[in-house]
């Protein structure tokens, strides 16, 4: 392809993500059943006040292409979340991979669900290799200056957060296993219970009110609110179910 004067926009002339899929074939590595039930919870109770929900994009396991100078290199975080980004409206808009260079956001947050294969380069302490592509942690602090990193080690019950301070990543104290954001009014925190028939322990979003509700759980207390108010108009001798 010969050079134009000026040049043409990366835009117009990188790869995009119809070139760079998230579901490569023959790949391995792809996400097992706690990755998938962890992601739909992060994903449901994330609810920030500070943005409306059409600009921001959820996303879990969705290829991310940061290098303009490397279009083939990619990470695959467990999940992670852009703000300020109209999300797609129609299905066939919906992405196939997150390309830096054509959608000019990067993530605000990323969440890494540890592994025992990949905690060594989840937790920055593997070093990269020459003519290789750089790590995790190069890439979430160095190349994309990702504000906020999670890590959760399910098998040790362990919560870890680093926030970009100058160049660099540094630790964030967390009382009680939660992590207030500001930015958000939300916070990320590790809650005990049942989701999606699963007993255990999760990485959750609560707010000022406490745990933000699942839709399961939010339509179980609009039933029990309308039972507490069904039952308060019967002990006013007025018949709830007559009621026009």
């Amino acid at each position: 392809m010969y050079q134009t004067d000026p040049p043409r926009p990366p835009q117009e002339t990188m790869p995009t993500m119809y070139d760079l899929p998230s579901e490569l074939v023959g790949e391995s590595g792809l996400p097992d059943e706690f990755h998938r039930i962890q992601a739909d919870l992060l994903s449901e109770t994330c609810q920030p006040l500070a943005y409306p929900s059409e600009e921001i994009l959820l996303a879990s396991d969705l290829n991310l292409y940061y290098d303009p100078r490397h279009p083939l290199w990619y990470k695959r975080p467990d999940w992670y979340m852009v703000l300020g980004l109209p999300i797609a409206s129609q299905q066939q808009d919906l992405r196939l991979s997150y390309v830096i260079w054509q959608e000019g956001i990067d993530p605000f947050l990323v969440v890494e669900l540890l592994s025992p294969g990949t905690e060594q380069e989840d937790l920055g302490k593997t070093l990269r290799e020459v003519n290789r592509p750089p790590t995790k942690w190069e890439v979430y602090e160095q190349i994309l200056r990702v504000p906020y990193y999670v890590i959760y080690d399910r098998y040790e019950n362990n919560l870890r957060a680093f926030k970009l301070n100058g160049t660099r990543y540094e630790a964030i104290s967390l009382p009680e296993n939660r992590l207030w954001l500001e930015e958000l009014e939300l916070g990320l925190g590790l809650w005990q219970g049942s989701y999606q028939q699963t007993t255990g322990l999760w990485l959750r979003w609560y707010n000022s009110a406490g745990w933000v509700p699942t839709r399961r759980e939010q339509a179980e207390q609009e039933r029990q609110r309308a039972d507490r108010l069904a039952e308060y108009l019967r002990s006013q001798g007025i018949d709830p179910d007559n009621l026009s």
